[in-house]
C-alpha cells in the first residue's frame, strides 16, 4: 500500500512526506521530480516549450507508473487532481491524503518559488493562489480518503498524524 499526499504547493506535502517515510521505513517519491527526469527539463521549461497540456500528459504516465509501485510515499504535485484518470490510477494501491491549508499561509510558504510557472497569467500571486485553490478544492475533497489541516501543524504534527492513519489500514 502506497500513501499518496495530493493538495496544493505549500502545504507540506514534500516534507511531510520524506517524514513520513523514513518514519514508516517505506521509500518517498516526488512526482514533480520523476516528471523533471522524464523530460530531462524543469517544469517551466516543459511549460514554456510544450505548454501545460504537455505537462499534464507527463505527470499522468508518471501517476500510472508510480500507481504500480508499492510501499512508497508520493508527494503528488498540486495539479494531479486535474485530470480523474490520475487519482484513479492513484488510488488502486494508495491511501489518498489531502494537506490542505488556507490561501495566506499558502501565499507565506511558496511566495519565493520560482520553480512552477503562472496557472492563470496575469494575475498577482494572491489571486492565482486564491483562484486556482478555489477551483480545485472540489476535487480535492471528492479524491482525499483523508484530509489534514496543516496550517497549525508542525510537519513532524503533520507526518504524526499521517502515520496514525496509515497504520490503523
Amino acid at each position: 500500500m502506497n500513501i499518496v499526499l495530493i493538495g496544493y504547493r505549500g502545504t507540506g506535502k514534500s516534507v511531510v512526506g520524506a517524514l513520513v517515510a523514513k518514519r514508516l521505513g517505506m521509500r518517498y517519491i516526488g512526482m514533480d521530480e520523476c516528471i523533471i527526469a522524464k523530460a530531462d527539463m524543469s517544469i517551466p521549461e516543459i511549460v514554456d516549450k510544450y505548454g501545460w497540456p504537455r505537462f499534464r500528459d507527463l505527470e499522468t504516465e508518471v501517476a500510472r507508473e508510480l500507481a504500480r509501485l508499492d510501499n512508497v510515499v508520493i508527494d503528488t504535485g498540486g495539479g494531479v487532481i486535474e485530470r480523474p484518470e490520475n487519482i484513479e490510477a492513484l488510488r488502486e494501491n494508495g491511501c489518498i491524503i489531502w494537506l490542505k491549508a488556507s490561501v495566506d499561509t499558502i501565499i507565506s510558504r511558496i511566495q519565493g518559488d520560482t520553480q512552477r510557472p503562472s496557472l492563470t497569467g496575469g494575475k498577482t500571486f494572491t489571486e492565482e493562489v486564491t483562484e486556482v485553490l478555489a477551483r480545485r478544492t472540489p476535487a480535492y475533497q471528492q479524491a482525499a480518503q483523508h484530509e489534514i489541516d496543516t496550517d497549525q501543524l508542525t510537519p513532524e504534527e503533520i507526518a504524526d498524524k499521517i502515520a496514525a492513519i496509515c497504520t490503523k489500514e
